[in-house]
């Protein structure tokens, strides 16, 4: 998609670097388990949905709610921002359950039932964002377009950039 403004375009490749994650995560654990062990593709997965939940969730997240929804519900579009604030959160739970999760299969002291639990968690995760993802691309930034003059634009790019 061509975005006029900064801002939803570099929002843009963020939501297609959360999906290439998204995706490359489910597809390792939508697999059948290696005997005994976890597959090493598996392993070596993890630590990208990591570094997604610890540094672009929340940076993302909060950006958007703080700069974007506020403008969204100024321009009366509070239904939207508020249904995409709340799956924020939604998505902020399941990434503070699976966090643990994952730096335990990392450091390989995860248990047969903690496995389970970052399997069920991860595609959970995996199911909510990229299904919030698709309607921040249909709703929230072609409306970016409209919302952001250029000034606003250009201070609110520069503000994401350095957080």
């Amino acid at each position: 998609m061509n975005y006029a403004r900064q801002t939803p375009r570099t929002l843009h490749e963020e939501h297609l670097a959360s999906i290439t994650v998204l995706g490359r995560i489910e597809q390792v654990l939508l697999r059948p388990p290696a005997r005994g062990a976890l597959a090493d593709a598996l392993l070596e997965e993890l630590r990208p949905l990591i570094r997604q939940i610890e540094q672009d969730v929340n940076r993302h997240f909060t950006f958007e709610e703080t700069e974007l929804f506020t403008r969204m519900s100024e321009a009366g579009e509070r239904d939207i921002a508020g249904l995409l604030a709340e799956e924020h959160e939604a998505i902020r739970a399941v990434a503070e359950d699976l966090l643990p999760l994952l730096h335990r299969a990392i450091e390989r002291t995860l248990d047969g039932e903690g496995w389970d639990s970052l399997r069920r968690d991860a595609l959970e995760l995996v199911e909510r964002q990229v299904s919030h993802i698709q309607k921040e691309q249909m709703a929230l930034l072609p409306m970016l377009d409209d919302l952001l003059d250029e000034e606003t634009d250009g201070r609110l790019a520069l503000a994401y950039a350095s957080a």
